[in-house]
């Protein structure tokens, strides 16, 4: 079972873009709009079209999203018609997204070089112990 349930699915060919209205079961509050893009991207195979958040609403009460995407093939068709200001919030948080995975990683393999030098001094004090 799927959590994305469509609403509304329509090819809107006097702008040249499909545009999406689906449910996200569970998720208000807990869902971020990259995410989204990614759910949408993955579940209607949209991996070659640009794909632009332009809604995500909560319902009060219900643990229910419904977000508004819509489906371009062409990016440059996409910049003239959506304002440059969604553009440059979804840069940001790509950017934002990526900082956090660098730091992330940077982390993990710090990590693993702190557990590394602990296990090698381990070994040197019992090779010491032992003489």
């Amino acid at each position: 079972m799927s959590i994305i349930n469509t609403v509304n699915d329509v090819n809107n060919t006097f702008l040249l873009r499909r545009e999406l209205t689906c449910n996200f079961a569970g998720l208000a509050g807990k869902l971020q709009k990259l995410e989204a893009v990614n759910m949408i991207t993955k579940e209607f195979k949209l991996e070659d079209k640009v794909v632009i958040p332009m809604r995500l609403q909560c319902h009060v009460g219900k643990p229910l999203v419904t977000g508004t995407f819509y489906v371009y093939d062409d990016e440059n068709l996409a910049k003239k018609h959506i304002n440059p200001i969604i553009f440059s919030r979804l840069e940001k948080s790509k950017a934002k997204l990526a900082d956090v995975q660098a730091s992330e990683q940077t982390a993990d393999a710090s990590a693993e070089d702190t557990e590394v030098k602990t296990n090698a001094a381990s070994e040197i004090k019992e090779e010491g112990k032992s003489e």
